[in-house]
């Protein structure tokens, strides 16, 4: 029976990384086209603010790509320009979606807008979320392995997703069953909270800090911990 070398157990886990990069990065462009186009149809906004999210993580997806190419090839090097530039554009972003929504989501509490459905709302979010907790135990599991640090950083990014998604299930499935129409303004409300703190976050990753690896506290970690 043949065993793996440690070096041929490192190589193996950084094609699962690389893999687990690709994948995050197309699942969120699915996610982001399916829940705009709802979003828009049916007028739930907090269903397109998280379809925008998703289209923003797909920037922060190539910028993780990036770094796992990067890694693989070289693990002492620092992150490229590229990378920091990615993480800059993804925060800025974040910044534009919260204000966007926060604006939005006044405006339908005025009007009293209603969506005229969020079952599709629903759905997404139930299937992200399965989705995604299957991403984080998959860069856990990489990132302890090959105890990299900005792995397991973007492990925790992507737990985030989660309580974005639980979030979206929750205004979605209240206004089913309600027709209560301020929830989704509320939702949207919401996203806003995750989106300042993923936007912030990208800006410290951008100045070298990265989240701890246990959990979502952060601090300074230089590049050798890659």
């Amino acid at each position: 029976m043949t065993t793996l070398t440690q070096k041929d157990s490192q190589t193996l886990y950084w094609q699962y990384a690389l893999w687990l990069a690709i994948f995050t990065v197309l699942y969120n462009v699915a996610e982001g086209l399916v829940s705009i186009f709802f979003g828009i149809s049916d007028e739930a906004l907090t269903l397109f603010g998280f379809g925008a999210d998703s289209f923003i993580e797909v920037m922060s997806g190539i910028g993780i790509l990036a770094m796992v190419l990067r890694i693989r090839q070289n693990p002492d090097t620092s992150r490229s320009q590229f990378e920091i530039s990615a993480l800059r554009v993804t925060g800025t972003a974040f910044y534009l979606l919260a204000v966007g929504l926060g604006a939005s989501a006044i405006y339908n509490l005025f009007t009293v807008h209603k969506p005229e459905t969020t079952l599709p709302g629903l759905i997404i979010s139930i299937v992200s979320i399965a989705m995604m907790w299957l991403l984080v135990a998959g860069k856990r599991k990489v990132g302890r392995t090959l105890n990299s640090v900005p792995i397991l950083a973007d492990a925790n990014c992507t737990l985030v997703c989660i309580y974005m998604s639980v979030l979206l299930l929750a205004a979605s499935l209240i206004y089913e069953l309600t027709g209560f129409g301020f929830i989704d303004s509320i939702g949207a409300l919401g996203l806003i909270y995750f989106s300042v703190k993923e936007g912030r976050e990208a800006f410290e990753k951008a100045s070298g800090i990265e989240c701890d690896c246990e959990d979502e506290n952060c601090h300074e970690n230089s590049d050798n911990h890659l």
